[in-house]
């Protein structure tokens, strides 16, 4: 068990996200977050990631690894848990090089740089992402497609056990869109635990294998994905009406093997 809240609520200023929510997260699961704008997603990520505590209740309402994330050291916290927000805040003036191996600093062990294993690390989550070419490219001159596969390889070189993720989607293309998904559920089938804020139930379908929806006044629902992605589900979820269609698996040509997935 990676993560759990138990009776977890949370109320933004004349609204409850949610109420009693139970839920125990475990290595090797990929989760996907859903939720009609504004139900309170970005405020869960927020919780579960220690970037702010859950007003009114105990601070053992989440707990990483056994421990409310507050308690935890930043550095040894970092290890545990990579955490990707819709909003970058402030501005990197260095290149993408530089920004990606900002992601191995939780494992530094030398306090006059980096070593060569950091600098591998970090060059392989960039060929992962595709982005050898753009390495020496300033981080500013790419466009928010690129930023958005800088950000997922940062991730990589961080390589905590738990990723989560609020909307890594946004910006990419349908290719890198299925590539990022490819590699989360690579991520999971390798021990990690992913949880990925998405709004495209194609996806979910795809790769993921648990979910959490974020109803209306509070109500949370969470378990398989065999289980709860279902049409009634769906349209209470999003407060409209849905028709069922067979989904294509995305599939890679030959020719894509750049991510070796």
């Amino acid at each position: 068990m990676i993560l759990q809240t138990k009776n977890l609520t949370l109320q933004y200023p004349g609204k409850l996200l949610c109420r009693d929510l139970n839920l125990t997260v475990n290595s090797g699961e990929c989760w996907a977050v859903l939720g009609q704008n504004g139900c309170g997603k970005t405020t869960l990520i927020h919780v579960l990631g220690g970037l702010r505590s859950a007003d009114g209740v105990s601070t053992n309402s989440v707990t990483v690894a056994g421990k409310a994330p507050l308690t935890w050291p930043r550095r040894e916290l970092a290890r545990k848990l990579g955490i990707m927000l819709q909003e970058e805040p402030g501005e990197f003036w260095g290149n993408v090089s530089e920004y990606v191996l900002l992601g191995r600093y939780p494992h530094v062990k030398n306090l006059f740089g980096w070593e060569s294993v950091d600098h591998d690390i970090a060059i392989q989550a960039m060929q992962r992402m595709e982005l050898t070419n753009f390495s020496q490219r300033s981080l500013d001159t790419l466009s928010g497609g690129e930023r958005q596969r800088v950000r997922i390889a940062l991730l990589l070189a961080q390589s905590p056990q738990c990723y989560l993720l609020d909307e890594p989607l946004q910006h990419l293309d349908l290719r890198h869109q299925l590539f990022a998904m490819m590699l989360f559920k690579e991520l999971a089938t390798q021990g990690s635990t992913v949880m990925i804020v998405l709004h495209d139930i194609a996806w979910v379908s795809r790769y993921c294998d648990h979910v959490l929806m974020l109803f209306e006044n509070g109500r949370v629902l969470t378990g398989s994905v065999e289980e709860l992605l279902t049409r009634d589900n769906l349209e209470e979820l999003y407060q409209c009406s849905l028709d069922e269609f067979g989904l294509k698996v995305l599939r890679l040509p030959a020719s894509c093997t750049a991510l070796g997935v």
